[in-house]
């Protein structure tokens, strides 16, 4: 049942809870939505605002419009899976095993090459940076500072390389990676379980030893799948 929506940016809102119900599946792929005036009726929108959330969605690639037909949700095939909202949302119906399994190995295609790139060009006031980060992990006193010092760590990690394209796809994956750090430090039983892990990147990254920081940062992942799936080892 759709919602009608809040009066706060109206066409966003309207993005927001029809994007929400397709991603997670709430709205099946296939399934048509009510015709125009219906729908715009219950949001509780002008029909201008729905229009325009529309175009949001079908650039999205959530839905397709067409004239005779009216508008289809499409198979998630068809998402821009690395849109930041798609994003968001996925999360936010979260966990999926097959979303989670997905992560995981995005980060493992990532995270390592970024690692050893990180050593080689890394400057000095970057390693102050990415040290600062370390710092804030080891001194968090819940799950909340941990995860946000988490991610502060990997986002400096990928602008260590210098590589502006790594460094922009932070912005498109931060949500996607924060909501795996919180599952994973959750599941870990201790959730600075990981530390020793990010200290040996730490260390890899200051000494300029790109294998080195590759193979510290391939372990981390194994150790995040581990505690996702209920089979990591917890530390006192």
């Amino acid at each position: 049942m759709v919602k009608p929506v809040g009066a706060r940016s109206l066409h966003n809102q309207v993005v927001h809870e029809l994007g929400q119900l397709i991603v997670s599946g709430k709205l099946a792929p296939g399934e048509g939505l009510p015709r125009e005036d219906l729908l715009a009726e219950q949001l509780q929108v002008s029909r201008t605002a729905l229009r325009e959330a529309m175009k949001v969605l079908v650039a999205k690639g959530l839905i397709e419009s067409r004239q005779r037909t009216g508008a289809r949700v499409r198979e998630a095939v068809h998402w821009k899976q690395l849109d930041a909202e798609v994003l968001a949302w996925r999360c936010a119906s979260m966990p999926t095993d097959s979303f989670v399994e997905q992560l995981v190995e995005m980060r493992e295609l990532i995270e390592p090459g970024a690692a050893a790139a990180a050593a080689r060009r890394r400057t000095d006031a970057q390693v102050v940076e990415l040290k600062a980060a370390y710092d804030a992990m080891a001194a968090s006193e819940d799950l909340d500072a941990w995860a946000e010092a988490d991610l502060s760590f990997h986002e400096i990690l990928l602008k260590s390389t210098n590589n502006s394209l790594m460094v922009s796809l932070f912005s498109v994956i931060e949500t996607a990676l924060g909501t795996f750090f919180l599952l994973s430090a959750r599941n870990a039983g201790n959730f600075k379980s990981a530390l020793p892990h990010h200290e040996k990147v730490y260390q890899a990254v200051r000494r300029g030893q790109p294998e080195v920081a590759r193979k510290a940062m391939l372990d981390m992942v194994a150790e995040s799948r581990a505690n996702i799936r209920g089979t990591g080892k917890t530390r006192p």
